[in-house]
């Protein structure tokens, strides 16, 4: 917005300073964080509440069982990334988000209810996972109809900015996950965790939600939607147009999302159980740490969205993936029953973490036009996340079991050097318009 300044007979144009719409973007990112604080909260107490819908006798199975729920909830993202993508496409974005986090919020609520195996049988793991699949076909619309929304509202000049919204909503979410770990586990026995701690936290991600759908009734559509929506329903299978006109960006999109997924799921999902029963660490200390790195987190997505915005997105991207391809496996072999290196641990890993997901909305739609936008980060970046990082707690589970923990983040460093192969193969977008 530029104001004018009288100078003699002269006018002179003076950029007003801009100011970022604070509400409009917190309630744009709140579903999100909802999500994220839904779906950390399965992760973080899995550990105590696997035998309470898997049979009990034998508690590595029953974890191997919980987790199995959590990686399989995952293949369904693509689908509602798919579905709830054309849905943010044809009926707009704020219909999208609503939706979403409306099944978040359900799902999170009937968790907390759910009857235990002992109650029910072989039905309690049945509707745990309806429940999950309801929630991951959420997490697959969100993501993408989220994500276009806010860089559809951004100026080009601060698109990196606005996109740190995104991650700074979903670490606060993460650290009220972690923190409400800390406080579980230091005031309840592990007995009362078991029996009903863990439900109190699913209670809390579906009050948070309902809250969230309250907030978002105030956004308004963004104007690249309601100019193009007659594009996007004039749109023939949107899916295959992707494919055929923007292979590139599929391709391209895949490659950092693989790395993305496999960072964000080791530090904030897989490390949890892993440090606890495979390394002796204590849980208390582990939540404690990962309370400290995702505040640092959340400490650095903005000043690293606006350094986008000055320096560029690929440069950024760049150091991202060298960084980790160089320093996961040093910082597995730090995993352990030590305060002070598990800070270390997941402050380097969530910090590298940072230089990416404050930018990854702007990345992601930067890649496709307005009519194909949520449609096509909701599958591509869905089918990915499903693939790699569903799976990660499992793998990390069953490669530790047998002993071969050092492996998976060895995985871990090789997709690290593909994605930075493949970024090195992306256009610099900061400052652009998008298509």
């Amino acid at each position: 917005m530029a104001g004018a300044v009288q100078h003699g007979t002269g006018t002179t144009a003076v950029e007003e300073p801009h100011r970022l719409p604070v509400k409009t973007l917190v309630s744009a990112s709140i579903g999100n964080a909802v999500e994220w604080f839904d779906w950390t909260v399965y992760a973080t107490f899995v550990v105590y509440f696997s035998v309470q819908f898997f049979p009990s006798e034998n508690e590595a199975l029953a974890l191997v069982g919980a987790t199995s729920t959590y990686a399989l909830a995952f293949f369904f993202r693509p689908l509602g990334g798919w579905l709830l993508g054309r849905f943010a496409d044809l009926r707009g974005r704020k219909a999208g988000m609503l939706l979403t986090i409306l099944l978040m919020a359900g799902g999170s609520m009937v968790i907390a209810i759910l009857p235990t195996y002992e109650a029910v049988g072989w039905l309690a793991p049945i509707l745990l996972l309806l429940a999950r699949i309801a929630q991951g076909m959420s997490l697959g619309g969100e993501v993408s109809n989220a994500s276009a929304y806010l860089a559809e509202i951004a100026p080009p000049s601060r698109r990196g900015r606005y996109s740190a919204f995104f991650y700074i909503s979903t670490g606060t979410a993460l650290l009220l996950a972690s923190l409400l770990g800390v406080l579980l586990t230091n005031v309840l026995t592990e007995d009362q965790l078991q029996s009903y701690g863990w439900r109190i936290a699913f209670a809390v991600g579906g009050l948070l939600g309902f809250a969230g759908l309250w907030l978002r009734r105030s956004l308004q559509e963004t104007d690249q939607f309601e100019e193009n929506a007659a594009k996007a329903r004039a749109t023939k299978d949107p899916l295959r147009q992707t494919l055929r006109h923007h292979p590139k960006a599929v391709g391209q999109l895949i490659a950092f999302t693989m790395l993305s997924t496999l960072s964000y799921y080791t530090f904030f999902s897989a490390l949890t159980p892993f440090a606890i029963k495979f390394r002796g660490a204590d849980d208390g200390d582990v939540f404690v740490a990962l309370s400290i790195g995702t505040a640092l987190f959340v400490a650095l997505c903005y000043p690293f969205g606006a350094m986008s915005d000055r320096f560029g997105r690929k440069p950024q991207m760049l150091v991202w993936s060298a960084a980790y391809a160089v320093l996961i496996v040093p910082l597995s072999l730090l995993v352990r029953d030590n305060l002070f290196s598990l800070i270390v641990v997941f402050c380097t890993g969530l910090g590298l973490y940072a230089l990416l997901a404050s930018i990854a909305p702007a990345i992601m739609s930067e890649l496709f036009p307005t009519e194909l936008r949520a449609t096509g980060i909701g599958a591509w970046y869905n089918l990915t996340v499903a693939t790699f990082g569903g799976t990660a707690p499992l793998v990390i589970t069953a490669l530790s079991g047998a002993g071969y923990p050092l492996v998976f983040f060895v995985y871990v460093a090789v997709a690290a050097v593909i994605a930075f192969v493949v970024i090195l193969t992306l256009t610099e977008t900061k400052g652009t318009e998008l298509r």
